[in-house]
C-alpha cells in the first residue's frame, strides 16, 4: 500500500503544482504590479533633479561668497607689491586681470541638451 501512495503523490503533486501556476497567472492578470521606480526613465528624472538641486546650492553658494571673490580695491598697498629677490616673486603676469563678477546663473546654457556626446575639450599647449 506504501508503494502505491507513493506513486501516486507524484501526480497530485505535478496537478496541484499546475493549479498553483494558473491561479498565481491569473491573479497577476488582474492585479498588475505598480511600475517600478527603477525604470531608466525614473533615473532620468532623479538625474535632473539632483543636477538642480546641485546648480542651486552652488548659485546660493556663489551669491553668498561672490563679495570674496570681486576684484581688489584699486588703491594700492601703501608697502608696496612683494617683489624682489628675498620673495622670488616678479610681480603678477603681464596678462593678469581679476576676475570680473557675474550673476549667478540658474541654468547651464553651455551643457549639450540632447544625448549626443559632447565635442572633446581643446588641448592644452605646454
Amino acid at each position: 500500500m506504501g508503494d502505491v501512495l507513493l506513486a501516486l503523490s507524484i501526480p497530485v503533486l505535478v496537478f496541484g503544482g499546475g493549479i498553483y501556476a494558473a491561479c498565481d497567472c491569473w491573479w497577476r492578470r488582474r492585479h498588475p504590479a505598480p511600475p517600478s521606480p527603477y525604470t531608466h526613465r525614473a533615473a532620468r528624472l532623479a538625474e535632473q533633479d539632483m543636477l538642480v538641486l546641485a546648480a542651486d546650492i552652488v548659485d546660493d553658494a556663489y551669491a553668498a561668497l561672490g563679495p570674496l571673490y570681486d576684484a581688489p580695491a584699486t588703491t594700492p598697498c601703501p608697502a608696496g607689491p612683494a617683489t624682489g629677490p628675498a620673495t622670488g616673486l616678479g610681480g603678477p603676469p603681464a596678462a593678469f586681470s581679476p576676475r570680473p563678477s557675474r550673476p549667478p546663473r540658474s541654468s547651464r546654457p553651455d551643457a549639450s541638451p540632447d544625448r549626443a556626446p559632447s565635442r572633446p575639450a581643446a588641448a592644452r599647449r605646454r
